[in-house]
C-alpha cells in the first residue's frame, strides 16, 4: 500500500481525522467513569496523574508490540533521534496533560473546555510561520472562528465565561497545556518525516505515560479500585489512545497541519455526544446540534483550500 497516497486522500482524511476525534471525544466519558471506578476525588491531581500515565504508558506499549509483529525497527534511533523522541513525550504527553489538570482545578468547567478549543487556533497560527505552504487565509481564519463557537455554544450551560477573571494556575495552565499540545505536534510532525510514525508514538506515549505516573506517586498520589471492570475501562482508554495518535501522527506526516487541526473542533462535540449516551444525559440537547452544524461548517470552509495533498516537509 502507498502510505503517502493512503493519508492524503481527501476522503480518508475526512474519515480518519474523524474517527481519532470521535475517539478521543469518547474518551470525556470514560474519564468520567475512571475517576468513579478508582475512586479519584476531583481535587486529587497526583492520582489524576497516576491514572493518565497507566493509560498512556500502556498506549505506548501497544503501539509498539504492534510495530514488533509489523517487524518494524524499534531501535533504529540514533541518540539525538531518541532525544528528540523523549523530549516529544515529556512535552505532548506529560507536560500537556500536567498543566491540563493543574488547570482545571482552578477554573469552571466550561471556561477549561472552551480555552482548550483554542489548540487548534495556536496549531493554525503555529504552521503560518514555520510551513511556507500552510499560510492563513479567509476560509481558515473564518472557519477557525465558526468552529470555535460551535465549541462554545457545546459548552453554554449558564456559568460564566466571558468575566474579568484570569487566573494562571487555572485559564493561564489550561491555555498553556492547549499551546503545547499545538507546539509538540508540530515537532513531532518534523521527527517523523525521517522515522516510522507509529514507532514515534509509541516510545513518546510510552516515555510521557511513564514521567506522569512517577509525577502522580511522587506527588502523593494513588490508584486503587482495580477490577475487571475498572481494568478493562483502563485498557479501552489506552487503546483508543494508541490508535487515534497513530493515525493522527500519520496523518499531520503527510499533510498540511492547518487541514488536519480544525478537526480538533469535533472532540468536545463528540464529547458532549458520547457523555449524554452512556452517562444518561439528555441527548435531544439543542446545543449539540447546533454546535455539530457549527463545527462541520468551520471544517469545510477550511478543507476547501487547494492542494491539501501536497504535505509540507
Amino acid at each position: 500500500m502507498d502510505t503517502k497516497k493512503f493519508y492524503t486522500d481527501k476522503r480518508n482524511i475526512v474519515l480518519i481525522a474523524t474517527l481519532c476525534c470521535l475517539l478521543w471525544g469518547s474518551a470525556y466519558p470514560a474519564i468520567k467513569c475512571g475517576y468513579e471506578m478508582f475512586d479519584i476525588a476531583a481535587n486529587d491531581i497526583p492520582s489524576k496523574f497516576i491514572f493518565a500515565g497507566y493509560r498512556f504508558a500502556l498506549a505506548g506499549i501497544i503501539v509498539l508490540i504492534t510495530c514488533v509483529f509489523s517487524r518494524k525497527k524499534l531501535f533504529d534511533f540514533s541518540v539525538r533521534q531518541m532525544g528528540q523522541v523523549t523530549i516529544l513525550g515529556l512535552t505532548q504527553t506529560t507536560l500537556q496533560y500536567m498543566f491540563f489538570y493543574i488547570g482545571l482545578a482552578y477554573t469552571t468547567g466550561i471556561r477549561g473546555s472552551i480555552i482548550n478549543g483554542t489548540g487548534a487556533f495556536f496549531s493554525i497560527i503555529l504552521a503560518h510561520f514555520i510551513y511556507k505552504n500552510d499560510r492563513l487565509n479567509f476560509n481558515k481564519v473564518l472557519g477557525c472562528i465558526i468552529g470555535f463557537l460551535g465549541v462554545i455554544v457545546v459548552n453554554l450551560n449558564g456559568q460564566s465565561f466571558f468575566d474579568t477573571s484570569f487566573s494562571l494556575k487555572g485559564e493561564g495552565s489550561v491555555m498553556f497545556a492547549a499551546f503545547m499540545l499545538s507546539a509538540s505536534s508540530i515537532y513531532g510532525k518534523r521527527i517523523t518525516q525521517n522515522k516510522d510514525a507509529s514507532i514515534v508514538t509509541g516510545y513518546q506515549l510510552l516515555i510521557g505515560g511513564v514521567i506522569l505516573t512517577v509525577l502522580g506517586f511522587v506527588c502523593g498520589g494513588h490508584l486503587n479500585g482495580f477490577n475487571l471492570k475498572s481494568t478493562s475501562l483502563l485498557v479501552y482508554m489506552a487503546l483508543l489512545s494508541s490508535v487515534a495518535f497513530v493515525l493522527w501522527t500519520e496523518l499531520l506526516k503527510y499533510n498540511k497541519v492547518g487541514i488536519i487541526s480544525v478537526f480538533n473542533f469535533s472532540i468536545p462535540i463528540f464529547g458532549s455526544l458520547l457523555s449524554a449516551i452512556f452517562l444518561g444525559e439528555n441527548i435531544f440537547n439543542i446545543k449539540i446540534l447546533i454546535g455539530l452544524i457549527l463545527v462541520c461548517t468551520g471544517i469545510y470552509l477550511v478543507y476547501k483550500v487547494k492542494d491539501t495533498k501536497k504535505a509540507n516537509k
